[in-house]
């Protein structure tokens, strides 16, 4: 079940930039050797520089997360069930429309270069997050959300960006940096968003998230460098419809996009309404419920955010695949106990312990594809990959927050997914033991598949 071959030729190389980090000051303003293209922009500094706009980015993003379906409820006078349908056509709505168009935005990106897709992606943001500050009815809120799905993606744009900037073999090291940003991100915001509107109100805390979006694309437009030269079509990129996909459809390939659209499908279809159990669990007050949801979203960024490292190096040396299993099943196993929780903080606990858990999940299942896939379809691949986790997003809130939480309950959603995921890693280990040992992989590759950010 595990990857072999020449995984210790990563393991052994020092990771390149790793130790220059300690001089934060150098790396800035350092510029790159390799190439000329790499001697007019450093990308230790557009990488670093990226890593930071990202990291306010999602603190910008997340701070709605633990209040959002109490300020539905403020908003139109909802009972319980209503909010909780209102927070998953929220969650839904931004995830469709960006899998209809994020490939657009790529192609846009391909012809015009990465750092106005970023800047679109960041710009819009903070629009949208600042006039979801003004709504005074729940379908302004999840209005505003379609078009937020629309015109942003910072993950994609930010990782497009690294990717075409950093050298061949600095790649891993960089795109683990922006996952390691996203993570770090979704485990302060909602911390910081519960504090926000305990002491300042819901409307005040939509400001701040406005702002933090701003912050990050005065990060963009000062600190990021591209020189972009639009690549001509090659005979590869002109081959037929049968040649480009014919090796996406094997049984690791497919398998792999079902648990990238399943992650999301889990996180994005229980999130809208964590906050709503939470005060039914603790029989909380509003403001008290957005301040605990708040500390135990940022546990499970915390934890993943750890995992995501440790994993991604450990699959190194024992196999991506068999990291890959462990971590599904385990996610599964962990969330059938939620449905019998006797308090939040069981609930917290056991959201610190499932972030281990899906820390583990995204970078094995990228590096996976990484291995079954070409090298000059990887960004194809990649994009594909960020569709199947926004459909996951979408059609997960529509289910388990929209129609199963509302009619049978908190507790049978969380079995739902549980079944789901066990079913998962049961799908997983046939398909790993029926394929034969696959070539090394020499980059660990950490893409945030379809997040709707």
């Amino acid at each position: 079940m595990a990857l072999v071959g020449g995984l210790a030729t990563s393991t052994q190389r020092k990771p390149a930039g790793f130790e220059s980090a300690l001089d934060f000051r150098r790396l800035m303003h350092e510029t790159s050797s390799e190439t000329p293209s790499q001697q007019a922009v450093s990308w230790r500094r557009n990488l670093y520089a990226i890593t930071i706009a990202q990291w306010l980015a999602i603190v910008g993003f997340t701070l709605r997360e633990p209040i959002l379906p109490f300020y539905l409820k403020h908003l139109g006078d909802l009972s319980t069930n209503s909010a909780t349908r209102w927070s998953g056509l929220f969650a839904a709505g931004g995830g469709l429309t960006m899998a209809i168009t994020a490939p657009i935005w790529g192609l846009v990106g391909d012809k015009f270069g990465r750092k106005p897709m970023l800047l679109r992606s960041m710009i819009a943001a903070s629009i949208t997050v600042g006039l979801m500050g003004l709504a005074t009815a729940p379908w302004h809120i999840v209005g505003l959300r379609l078009v937020e799905g629309a015109f942003t993606g910072t993950v994609t744009a930010s990782t497009a960006l690294v990717a075409t900037s950093a050298p061949k073999e600095r790649l891993g090291f960089n795109l683990g940096m922006v996952q390691t940003a996203v993570f770090a991100g979704a485990a302060f915001g909602p911390a910081i968003g519960g504090f926000s509107s305990a002491h300042f109100g819901y409307r005040a805390t939509f400001v701040i998230s406005a702002g933090l979006l701003i912050s990050a694309v005065i990060m963009v437009v000062f600190f990021v460098q591209e020189v972009f030269t639009r690549q001509e079509p090659t005979t590869a990129s002109a081959e037929g419809f049968g040649s480009r996909w014919a090796w996406m459809l094997g049984s690791m390939m497919l398998t792999m996009l079902t648990v990238l659209f399943m992650v999301r499908f889990v996180q994005m279809g229980i999130r809208p309404v964590m906050p709503l159990y939470l005060q039914e669990l603790g029989h909380f007050t509003d403001t008290h419920a957005a301040t605990v949801s708040g500390w135990m979203f940022g546990v499970l960024g915390v934890s993943s955010a750890a995992s995501a490292i440790i994993f991604g190096r450990h699959g190194d040396k024992v196999g991506h695949q068999k990291i890959l299993f462990w971590c599904v099943l385990g996610a599964g196993l962990l969330y059938l106990p939620m449905a019998v929780a006797q308090s939040a903080w069981h609930m917290i606990a056991l959201q610190g312990l499932f972030g281990i858990a899906a820390g583990g999940m995204i970078p094995s299942a990228n590096a996976i594809i990484a291995d079954v896939t070409p090298a000059e379809r990887r960004g194809f691949t990649f994009g594909i990959t960020a569709t199947a986790g926004a459909v996951g997003a979408a059609i997960g809130p529509l289910l388990l927050s929209t129609l199963i939480a509302p009619a049978f309950g908190f507790e049978t959603a969380f079995v739902t997914v549980g079944v789901i995921l066990v079913g998962l890693a049961a799908t997983l280990a046939v398909v790993v033991r029926s394929r034969p040992q696959p070539r090394a992989v020499t980059e660990s590759v950490f893409v945030a598949p379809g997040r709707g950010d």
